[in-house]
């Protein structure tokens, strides 16, 4: 790889003729701070020599639209990042378990998600927009849960129930 721009394969795993290029277009923003974070790893331990044309750098040294770009998803990625991060800390996850005897069951403590916590709440599943996907969660205030089209009660479980038998 060297003299040759390969960050996609340090995406995608492909190291192979066609994966080592530079064409990082069809990367998501959370792929993109993956990137990045690989490239830090190389600034801490390796010596800069210089930039290499192409892409991403000029003949003059100068970012390209592509950098720009580039930049622009991994700024997008840090948002995204922040606000999943905010996410968790608002609504953290349920414990959950499920066995064949006893079928599946979701509960809040001060501690589920691994968000520790002065409030226990109350198990709700929470849709995200943009996705098909569903993530149990604990909710600190029930009433106020009513009002947001992205949680839903469990059904056949107490509004105010810490925990709830459900069907997985």
């Amino acid at each position: 790889m060297a003299g040759k721009d390969a960050s996609l394969a340090f995406i995608t795993g492909d190291f192979t003729e066609s994966g080592l290029t530079d064409d990082v277009s069809s990367l998501s923003p959370l792929q993109v701070m993956a990137l990045y974070d690989w490239l830090a790893f190389y600034q801490k331990d390796y010596q800069f020599v210089g930039l290499l044309i192409g892409r991403f750098y000029s003949e003059t040294g100068q970012p390209t639209e592509a950098l720009l770009q580039a930049q622009a998803s991994l700024a997008e990625g840090q948002r995204l990042k922040a606000q999943s991060a905010a996410e968790m800390l608002r609504f953290p996850a349920c414990n959950s378990q499920w066995s064949a005897a006893e079928g599946g069951r979701v509960w809040c403590s001060t501690k589920s998600g691994g968000v520790e916590r002065s409030w226990v709440g109350v198990p709700r599943k929470l849709f995200s927009p943009g996705s098909s996907g569903v993530r149990c969660v604990c909710v600190e205030d029930p009433s106020a849960a009513e009002d947001d089209p992205n949680l839903q009660k469990y059904d056949g479980c107490p509004p105010h129930a810490d925990s709830c038998t459900v069907e997985f």
